[in-house]
């Protein structure tokens, strides 16, 4: 059976992934030029002149090329999200959509021409063998790894390997001056879907998810158990720039905070076949506060929740309009190792409302549609953004919704200053972690007995270290306004620190202290306290 995704593809990897597909066929020379073109079947033409060309032409064409070529402009005729997976990428998006990979599990950087571990994966087989963040790997099964431009496939390619196999390294701990060989057994490694969970306050607990993965709802139902056994009985579900994944997935999760029989979403395809999907009698966290987190890049799956929440009137939502993808695709194998996933339905929230934004004008307008709304005013003030009253709803408490183009949460939450937004786009570009690493390669030892939660509550990044990350930035030709932002670029060094030595976890709850949303949800929640607090009075 085969899986239907929703899911968004940015338009760099939805150019990069619509690439190719051969159409074979059998080779029929003596068939005349009229014979060719007067046939019925569109596929034996396609076949035919790819024959012709790959046999006839006068110099040597890369027909594989051609045809990718061929497959890219026919897709890019249907819809932005119907795309073509080339073999030589399946693997990669496998692992990404199964939540595991296999190898020895580190997370690495190539420092001056030297691999080495930024961090161990928590039970993997580094981390299980005592590989420690700062260990240089020299050698991989007599490979030299040290001193040559190795690209980073070629480096993976090394490290992964079949589950079970073996791979000989040669490790240099730089703390005790020591090299030493060390055999690893390469294992499945997981690929985390739910990157943060920790407790709000007392009673609201934190969960955010990057990606809607096989893996994904048995993490989710883990992490949720494990806030609840701390006292969450509140919940914040973080869906911020999560693209989607798995439509399955989300009908799962989306459970979870509807009651029996409440109708999650339903899909038609081209037929007219209707499809609907209903919540079960086992959501683990129904008739509680919900509060969900949705920004212009949350997508697809994250939208199926958003929507199916609030056209439920359960939970409430927060943030900013979602990007508006309302299509479901279907993986189809086309038997040489590549795949396509074509857009077979549409899905629409329980009110009626698809949230799916025009592409009848191709998918450089489709996106480009998207980038306006930086330009419109709409991620600043709600009132800038454009709704049809012929696109209302109504959900069964008498809230007003909209559908076209997203879901418009109900709770606005404004993007911050442009240098705000510079700080978040430096960390998640990978310019905070590679100046932290650098900082940790100097002097690891300082840490070594820095218990976490002394870390967390008493390490401050000092003004020496801030000037060095202001020197770090210029070098590269980065500007802004460093000493107006001088607190959250502290806070966002702290949060690299902490993920390198200790978690990711732990760095998304310190970054937590300079996220406006989540100021807000502590404001509606202490809103809801106070209102509870005088209800006796009032009656």
């Amino acid at each position: 059976m085969k899986k239907k995704y929703g899911y968004i593809w940015p338009t760099v990897l939805a150019l990069a992934l619509a690439m190719g597909i051969f159409i074979g066929g059998k080779l029929h020379f003596n068939d005349t030029p009229e014979k060719l073109f007067s046939t019925n079947s569109k596929k034996d033409k396609l076949n035919r002149l790819i024959d012709y060309i790959d046999y006839e032409y006068v110099d040597d064409i890369d027909t594989d090329s051609i045809v990718d070529i061929t497959v890219n402009n026919i897709l890019d005729k249907l819809d932005p999200h119907s795309v073509y997976i080339p073999k030589d990428q399946m693997a990669a998006i496998e692992e990404s959509m199964k939540g595991d990979f296999v190898g020895i599990g580190i997370r690495f950087n190539k420092f001056r021409d030297t691999v080495t571990v930024v961090r161990t994966i928590k039970d993997g087989p580094s981390y299980e063998k005592g590989i420690q963040a700062g260990d240089k790997i020299l050698m991989a099964d007599g490979d030299t790894l040290f001193g040559k431009r190795i690209p980073n496939n070629r480096l993976v390619e090394k490290l992964k390997g079949q589950s079970g196999t073996k791979v000989k390294l040669k490790i240099y701990r730089k703390s005790e001056n020591k090299a030493f060989n060390v055999t690893l057994k390469r294992d499945v490694v997981p690929i985390r879907s739910v990157d943060a969970q920790f407790m709000l306050t007392n009673d609201v607990g934190y969960l955010r998810i990057n990606r809607f993965a096989e893996s994904t709802f048995k993490e989710f139902k883990s992490a949720l158990f494990d806030l609840e056994k701390r006292g969450a009985k509140k919940l914040v579900l973080d869906l911020r720039d999560n693209p989607g994944g798995y439509l399955g997935i989300a009908e799962k999760m989306a459970d979870e905070f509807l009651e029996e029989g409440k109708l999650i979403l339903f899909t038609k395809n081209k037929k007219g076949k209707v499809d609907r999907a209903y919540a079960t009698n086992r959501g683990a966290f129904e008739n509680r506060p919900v509060y969900v987190l949705i920004n212009e890049r949350s997508a697809s799956a994250s939208e199926i929740i958003a929507g199916a929440l609030q056209d439920n009137d359960v939970g409430t939502i927060v943030g900013r309009r979602s990007f508006g993808k309302g299509l479901v695709q279907r993986e189809m194998d086309l038997g040489d190792g590549s795949a396509v996933r074509l857009t077979v339905s549409r899905y629409y929230t329980p009110t009626g409302r698809s949230i799916q934004r025009p592409y009848a004008n191709g998918s450089e307008d489709y996106y480009q549609k998207f980038l306006d709304r930086y330009n419109s005013g709409e991620l600043v003030s709600v009132d800038s953004i454009k709704v049809a009253d012929s696109l209302k709803f109504i959900t069964p408490k008498g809230k007003v919704v909209y559908g076209g183009g997203g879901i418009i949460p109900d709770v606005f939450v404004p993007i911050g200053t442009l240098d705000e937004e510079k700080v978040e786009s430096l960390d998640s570009s990978g310019f905070f972690s590679d100046f932290v690493f650098r900082f940790l390669e100097l002097d690891r030892s300082r840490f070594y007995n820095y218990p976490q939660n002394e870390f967390v509550e008493e390490y401050r990044v000092d003004d020496i270290i801030f000037e060095r990350f202001i020197d770090y930035l210029l070098n590269r030709n980065i500007k802004m306004d460093f000493y107006g932002n001088e607190q959250k670029i502290k806070t966002y060094i702290k949060a690299n620190i902490a993920e390198q030595l200790y978690s990711p976890n732990l760095a998304s709850q310190i970054r937590s202290a300079h996220d406006h949303m989540l100021k807000k949800i502590l404001e509606l929640n202490e809103r809801e306290l106070e209102a509870t607090l005088e209800e006796p009075l009032r009656k």
